[in-house]
């Protein structure tokens, strides 16, 4: 018998080439996918086949019939992720198709395996319609130990996300909103401490209502903002406003306190803190009638609500963006791979606030004796990210019941 494991070579520099596409490195890189599927043991011999196949399977299959925990065990559910779109908010193209949705997908399973070392299958499914993606996701979650929903529009996101993580025993993470929010949140503690800044006391205007506005919301309230406002292309969020919906009537019930009414430049009136994710254009003006050293999140991609360079010109003391080529980028790589790295390790069944504000206040941490305006989050690339972000989601699991 010879079963052994394979090498797995990872390495791959982009060269330019001539074609319909330029010399853009982007499009040799994509050529043929980003991933493949590899076994994780080599079939040697008829005696290894025995055991990898029929008939050493088959008392597998048996033994996990008898009792289906052992599942986790004997198949590869326990470091597996299903990411799931269907193409209809992907990145800042918008509405472009499941088809067009897939180098993202990809992208993401890399990723998750870079960072996490956790196996994931891209499905992107031809269909917008709420239940048939959710009964879709619902029955082949049993193949899996996790569901990352992706790219998916609002309002459709959060009835998607709820109805599959009452219907599913393994945590479904929607990450345009949650990983989003954890890195924001984590930026944030960074950017008020670097700015003599306490959380509770801070006011924070978001300008957009959308999937990730709405989490970032709801995560900076339990993380102790006491003065949220949120708007949208109308302005202000508040409870009398006519055509909300009821996302963002429930978002206006939770945040507003005082009752504000106008636009987004009335909102910045004296905030300490502005955080984009809305694609939108904020003046410059509107950045300087901030309070003293404001706190500057632009995160629309690819263009900025306000440009770094401007925003400091109008006072900003820290900016951060969704761009690598700035400084202080909001990218959720800091977080899904290791929340779900700690999740699945854990046997969590679904992920909870708790974890959530772990996973930021791991994030932020690493920072460490390098905080300063242009370096509020770790490097990606940090060799103690995922693992950190990891182990405080695993506390934080056990703390909050959620464990298998």
């Amino acid at each position: 018998m010879s079963i052994d494991l394979p090498s797995r070579p990872f390495g791959y520099e982009p060269v330019p080439e001539e074609g319909p596409f330029g010399d853009d490195p982007a499009f040799p890189l994509h050529r043929g996918g980003k991933i493949e599927v590899r076994p994780t043991v080599r079939v040697r011999d008829n005696a290894g086949l025995a055991l990898a196949y029929t008939p050493g399977v088959g008392r597998v299959s048996q033994a996990i019939a008898d009792d289906p925990a052992l599942g986790w065990e004997l198949t590869w559910r326990s470091n597996s992720v299903l990411i799931v779109t269907d193409g209809s908010a992907v990145l800042g193209l918008g509405e472009i198709g499941p088809v067009a949705a897939l180098p993202v997908m990809e992208g993401k399973s890399l990723l998750f395996k870079e960072f996490g070392g956790i196996d994931c299958v891209p499905i992107c499914l031809d269909t917008m319609d709420v239940d048939t993606i959710v009964e879709t996701v619902a029955m082949i979650s049993p193949a899996y130990g996790g569901i990352n929903l992706e790219d998916i529009s609002a309002p459709r996101c959060f009835e998607i996300e709820r109805r599959l993580q009452e219907r599913l025993d393994i945590p479904v993470f929607h990450d345009d909103q949650h990983g989003t929010a954890v890195v924001v949140t984590a930026a944030l503690r960074n950017a008020a401490r670097l700015t003599g800044r306490e959380i509770a006391g801070m006011k924070v205007v978001i300008s957009g209502a959308g999937a990730a506005g709405v989490a970032i919301a709801d995560m900076l309230l339990a993380a102790g903002i006491g003065d949220l406002l949120v708007c949208d292309r109308a302005g202000i969020l508040h409870v009398d406003r006519d055509g909300l919906n009821d996302v963002k009537l429930g978002l206006a019930r939770r945040t507003n306190a005082g009752a504000a009414r106008g636009d987004i430049a009335s909102a910045l009136e004296g905030a300490d803190v502005l955080i984009g994710v809305s694609g939108g254009t904020i003046d410059g003006s509107a950045i300087a009638r901030m309070a003293a050293d404001p706190i500057v999140f632009a995160l629309a991609n690819p263009i900025p609500e306000v440009l770094p360079e401007v925003a400091h010109a109008a006072g900003a003391r820290v900016v951060a963006t969704g761009r690598s080529d700035f400084p202080n980028q909001i990218n959720n790589v800091l977080a899904f791979p290791g929340i779900f790295r700690g999740a699945l390790d854990v046997g969590a069944t679904r992920i909870t606030e708790g974890m959530k504000l772990a996973a930021a206040g791991a994030i932020a941490d690493l920072v460490g004796d390098d905080l300063a305006p242009d370096c509020i989050v770790p490097d990606p690339f940090h060799p103690q990210l995922a693992s950190s972000v990891a182990e405080a989601v695993k506390r934080a699991a056990v703390r909050d019941g959620v464990i298998r």
